[in-house]
C-alpha cells in the first residue's frame, strides 16, 4: 500500500532558534553586501529549532557560499563555518594561531548578547578570503598574468578569484572597480538598497567579458594600469549620459498627460514605459509606450491595445510594435506628443479595423 501523499511529503523547516536568528536579521539588515541566505536547516533530525545555514558571500563578482552550523543546544557558542569543497586550502583560523594571531579574530572575543557577531565573523572571513585568493593568484606561473597583478593589485577594492577546471587550463578572476560613484545617489526614487558600484571583470587569459557597456579599444601591449584610466573617463560620459537620458524619458511622459490624459501605468524610476487610454468614437484602446535607452535619438515604440476585442483566445488584440511616425530628436517633447497623437488618429482606424475582423493577435 502506498504511503499518503500527507506521509511522503517533507517536514517543515523549523525556525532558527531566537538568539541564532537575531544574529542572522542583524547580518541581513546591516550588511553593505547583498548577502543572500541559501538554505535553513537543523542539526537534529527532531529538533525544536533550526540552527544551521547556508550564505551566498558576495565575491570577485560572483558567490561563495559557506556553511555556518550553530548548535542550537548551545546557541551562545560561536558557530563552525564549512568553506567550498575547492577551498579546502582556505583555513584562516589555523593561521591565526599558527601566527599567534588569534586574539585578533572576533571568535575570541565572542558574545551571543551582541548581535553584531555574525556580521563580524562574515566580514572578517571574506576579508581573508581575499587575501587568500590573492596569494593562490601570485603563485600562478605565468609571466604576463604576474606582470598585470603587480600593477593592478595595488588598486583600493580589487578582488581577484583563481577558477580551476578538469580539462582545461586554470583562469584568473580580475574584479576591479571602477569610478568612485555611487548609482543609488543618480536615480531618483530607485527601488536599490545597497551602494550600486560599477566593475570591470576581466578573465585571464580572455580578458574583459563586459555586457550591455561599449568598451574603448584593448591595444596590443597595454596592460591593464594603462586601460582602466581610459575606461574610466569613458564610463563617465556613459553614466552621465545614462543619467540626463532618465530626465529626458520622464518629460516625455509627463508630456503625455496633456494630449492623451494621465498615464494608467508609467515606470517612476527608470522611464523605460508608459501606457494611455485613448477613445476614437465608441472605440476604446490602450496605447502602449516602451521608451528605448537611446531616447530621444531613438523613438518609442507603440503597441495598440483593443479594450473591446480578444482573439480565439480570449487575449485582447494588439497591433504589431510600431515606431514608423514622423519623428525627430531636435523636437520639444511637447511636439513629439503631439506628432504621435495626429498619427495615432488615423492609425487608430485602422487598429479599428484590424480587430472588427477578427483577426488574431499579430506577432
Amino acid at each position: 500500500m502506498a504511503p499518503s501523499a500527507d506521509a511522503a511529503a517533507p517536514a517543515p523547516t523549523p525556525p532558527l532558534a531566537p538568539l541564532i536568528a537575531a544574529q542572522l536579521k542583524f547580518l541581513l539588515t546591516n550588511s553593505s553586501l547583498p548577502i543572500k541566505v541559501v538554505q535553513i536547516w537543523s542539526g537534529c533530525s527532531k529538533g525544536r529549532y533550526a540552527d544551521r545555514f547556508t550564505l551566498g558571500i558576495p565575491f570577485c563578482l560572483d558567490y561563495v557560499y559557506w556553511d555556518f552550523l550553530y548548535n542550537a543546544m548551545h546557541p551562545k557558542v560561536a558557530p563552525d563555518v564549512i568553506f567550498g569543497q575547492r577551498d579546502e586550502g582556505f583555513q584562516p583560523l589555523v593561521d591565526y594561531d599558527e601566527s599567534g594571531n588569534g586574539g585578533k579574530s572576533c571568535l575570541a572575543h565572542w558574545d551571543y548578547r551582541d548581535p553584531r557577531g555574525l556580521l563580524c565573523l562574515v566580514e572578517e572571513l571574506r576579508l581573508l578570503y581575499i587575501e587568500y585568493q590573492k596569494k593562490l593568484v601570485e603563485k600562478v606561473d605565468d609571466a604576463r598574468l604576474k606582470f598585470e597583478i603587480s600593477t593592478v593589485l595595488a588598486k583600493e577594492g580589487i578582488e581577484v578569484s583563481l577558477v580551476s577546471s578538469t580539462g582545461r587550463s586554470d583562469e584568473v578572476k580580475f574584479a576591479v572597480p571602477l569610478l568612485d560613484l555611487d548609482l543609488k545617489m543618480m536615480v531618483p526614487g530607485c527601488p536599490w538598497k545597497l551602494p550600486q558600484k560599477i566593475h570591470l571583470q576581466a578573465i585571464f587569459p580572455s580578458f574583459f567579458s563586459v555586457d550591455g557597456v561599449k568598451l574603448p579599444a584593448w591595444v596590443d601591449g597595454m596592460c591593464m594600469a594603462e586601460y582602466v584610466p581610459t575606461l574610466e573617463e569613458d564610463l563617465k560620459l556613459q553614466v552621465v549620459d545614462a543619467s540626463a537620458s532618465i530626465g529626458c524619458r520622464r518629460r516625455f511622459i509627463e508630456a503625455l498627460a496633456p494630449a492623451f490624459g494621465r498615464p494608467l501605468e508609467a515606470d517612476p524610476i527608470f522611464c523605460r514605459k508608459a501606457t494611455v487610454l485613448s477613445i476614437s468614437g465608441i472605440f476604446t484602446f490602450l496605447v502602449h509606450f516602451v521608451i528605448p535607452l537611446q531616447f530621444p535619438q531613438q523613438q518609442p515604440i507603440l503597441t495598440l491595445q483593443s479594450c473591446q476585442h480578444c482573439n480565439s483566445q480570449g487575449i485582447p488584440i494588439t497591433s504589431s510594435p510600431n515606431n514608423s511616425y514622423p519623428w525627430s530628436p531636435r523636437w520639444e517633447v511637447t511636439e513629439m506628443v503631439d506628432r504621435i497623437y495626429d498619427y495615432l488618429a488615423d492609425e487608430c482606424q485602422n487598429f479599428k479595423k484590424l480587430c472588427s475582423d477578427g483577426f488574431p493577435q499579430a506577432k
